[in-house]
C-alpha cells in the first residue's frame, strides 16, 4: 500500500510517486490511452516496462509535460505537484534548465 501524503509534510520518495501515478493512470482509461499511444507502450508490455527507469521517467514526463494532466493527477490522489516534480528530476536527470550538467 502507498504512503498517505496527505498525513505527511515530507515529500514521498520518486519511486513512490511513480508507483502513484501509474496506479492513478491505470484507473484513468483515457489518459491511459493516451500515455500509451505517445508512449508507444503496448498495454502488454506495462507489467515488465513498471521495471524500467525509461518507462518510469516517461510515464512521470508525461504527467509534467501537460498541466491540467499534473494537477488532475493531484487533485485525484491528492498528492502535492512537488513530489511530482521531484520525481521528474529524479527519473528525467539535470535538465537545460537545471544548471548542472549531465
Amino acid at each position: 500500500m502507498l504512503p498517505d501524503p496527505r498525513k505527511s509534510h515530507a515529500l514521498p520518495a520518486p519511486d513512490e510517486t511513480a508507483a502513484a501515478i501509474l496506479q492513478w493512470l491505470a484507473g484513468e482509461p483515457d489518459m491511459l490511452g493516451r500515455f500509451l499511444a505517445l508512449s508507444g507502450v503496448q498495454p502488454t508490455q506495462m507489467r515488465s516496462a513498471v521495471n524500467d527507469p525509461g518507462f518510469l521517467a516517461g510515464m512521470v514526463d508525461f504527467v509534467m509535460a501537460h498541466e491540467p494532466t499534473l494537477m488532475t493527477f493531484c487533485e485525484a490522489s491528492q498528492w502535492k505537484p512537488e513530489a511530482v516534480v521531484l520525481a521528474w528530476h529524479h527519473y528525467s536527470g539535470p535538465g537545460l534548465d537545471s544548471g548542472q550538467s549531465g
